[in-house]
């Protein structure tokens, strides 16, 4: 079979493979014959219609959607590594490894876009500063705020921590939110104008901090437990269980139907390749009434688009709440540092209209340059440096425990949330994303996690239990790049088999599976993990 054409120039080149005179945007220009006649299942056997969404691809051709089947059907042959299986992040994939692996920009952007780029990582990095300040285009910061600059939570744009007794720092916050309670809310609830509804004092999100002048809204603590348990050969895991409370209200009383779930920053590899997956490839794999009777009923978090306002698929976020990269930055500008963007024209950022303090602070809007703090150019660029985060190569993907361990992830069921591999839309804003094979370990569905890890909080079509099925690409570098190892929505998990024995729910099963075996199959399990 000849090899997929997805490399660019210099890759291909590292890797002995011909030169081609444009080898970037052809992945499937050499599946044979052979893998196209085992293809005999539809692409969308049994896909949910949400919301009128397409269940059906429409920029693929009927041959390009058979070889699509055939390339992305979950292998059954574990003697040997899958072709291409250590390009994960498609032609954009980067070979470096090292402490700065999660901060490459994909292989195959284009000089041009290069530069692009490396302006979007300036303002990603930039601090911002209270207002009026000297540095005009700066400020606006606040006036409550958790984070000055985005790479502050999103640690050399990997994972966050969680606050610990010896340290303060962190990237992890709390959110606020609360049911419908009255007829009118349940029906913006129903007709998903909303989300949720903030606390009608502290908004959204806990603000610990705050510009000079305004005191902080409190000081998010966490508390540990032990939880003890006991695997099939006997050993004994302690289980880190957190509790969670804040410190010093400032401006009086939560609301007593406020949830407050915590929730730590993701790696930001890979999103624009998340953002170009056909919602139908992603819809295929919903099964919301549980039909096959395998006990795993991922269903969508269908959301509505904040700049059309049409109802569509939510595939960021812990709960899978928002639709888009932009929205996502804007989201975080808006909730995290207070600085408005035409997505978010809110110059208080999280203020609410009983923090009457902050809404009299000065806002940071230099009318020279737009209406908002971050005009539209700031967010283009920092919306593409986050779309080219190149997802890093996978290591050691011949290695004898890995693909035992693979064999084990796919046999004890883990493939049921954490699908292997997509292909990408055809028709991408941005060539670089288009038509890639990408291996992201992940459906971006929503999953029952069991009480263990609920939340109560409600997101959307979120319960309190539910998750979106978080990417696995780059797991095995996250002590490489961010010195530490928590896993899950709150950082409890201190390694990665400590996350797999918090599952529960629809993930119980395979939970379980894990748990029974030996030292030296869950060894090869990890092994294989870390090698993503």
């Amino acid at each position: 079979m000849r090899r997929l054409l997805d490399f660019p120039r210099r890759l291909r080149r590292a890797n002995g493979l011909p030169l081609l005179k444009n080898p970037r945007y052809q992945p499937f220009r050499g599946l044979s014959i052979a893998i196209l006649a085992i293809v005999s299942a539809p692409a969308l056997a049994g896909a949910v219609d949400p919301a009128g969404l397409a269940t059906s691809r429409t920029d693929l051709t009927p041959k390009d959607q058979a070889r699509v089947i055939a390339v992305t059907r979950p292998t059954a042959d574990f003697s040997k590594p899958e072709t291409f299986e250590t390009m994960q992040g498609g032609a954009g994939t980067s070979r470096q490894v090292d402490r700065d692996a999660f901060s490459q920009p994909s292989e195959n952007i284009t000089f041009e876009e290069e530069g692009n780029f490396k302006l979007g990582n300036a303002l990603f990095r930039k601090n911002w500063v209270s207002s009026p300040s000297s540095t005009q285009a700066s400020d606006g910061l606040g006036p409550l705020f958790n984070e000055r600059a985005c790479q502050n939570c999103h640690l050399k744009d990997g994972r966050g921590r969680p606050p610990s007794a010896d340290s303060r720092t962190t990237s992890m916050f709390l959110r606020l939110a609360r049911d419908a309670s009255t007829a009118e809310e349940k029906a913006e609830i129903a007709g998903h104008k909303v989300l949720n509804f903030p606390d009608p004092v502290y908004g959204t999100q806990l603000q610990e901090l705050a510009v000079p002048g305004l005191k902080g809204e409190g000081r998010m603590r966490v508390d540990y437990g032990d939880e003890k348990v006991a695997l099939g050969d006997g050993t004994v895991v302690s289980l880190r269980k957190p509790s969670y409370a804040i410190d010093g209200l400032g401006y009086g009383p939560l609301d007593p139907h406020t949830t407050v779930s915590p929730r730590l920053t993701p790696p930001m590899i890979g999103l624009g390749l998340i953002e170009q997956i056909a919602p139908a490839d992603i819809l295929a794999h919903a099964d919301p009434d549980d039909r096959d009777g395998d006990g795993i009923s991922g269903k969508p978090n269908i959301v509505r688009d904040v700049s059309s306002g049409e109802l569509t698929l939510g595939r960021f976020g812990w709960k899978a709440q928002t639709t888009s990269i932009r929205q996502q930055a804007a989201d975080a500008f808006d909730g995290d540092i207070g600085i408005s963007t035409p997505e978010e024209p809110n110059h208080w950022g999280d203020c609410t209209t009983a923090e009457k303090a902050c809404l009299a602070m000065p806002d940071g809007v230099q009318k020279r340059l737009g209406t908002v703090e971050a005009p539209s150019p700031v967010m283009d660029l920092v919306t593409f440096y986050s779309q080219n985060l190149a997802v890093p190569a996978r290591r050691d993907v011949d290695d004898p425990a890995v693909l035992a361990g693979k064999k084990l992830f796919y046999d004890m069921g883990c493939i049921s949330c954490h699908t292997p591999k997509f292909v990408t839309m055809r028709g991408t804003p941005n060539k670089a994303q288009a038509f890639q094979l990408v291996w992201p370990y992940s459906d971006f569905l929503l999953h029952d996690m069991g009480p263990g890890l609920a939340d109560g909080q409600v997101v959307g079509e979120a319960t309190g239990s539910e998750w979106r099925t978080p990417p696995l690409w780059g797991v095995g570098l996250t002590q490489t790049v961010n010195g530490n190892s928590f896993f899950l929505h709150d950082g409890r998990a201190r390694t990665l088999s400590e996350a797999i024995l918090w599952h529960g729910g629809e993930g119980q099963k395979a939970r379980d599976r894990f748990a029974a075996t030996d030292a030296a199959d869950r060894d090869a399990l990890i092994k294989f993990l870390e090698s993503l």
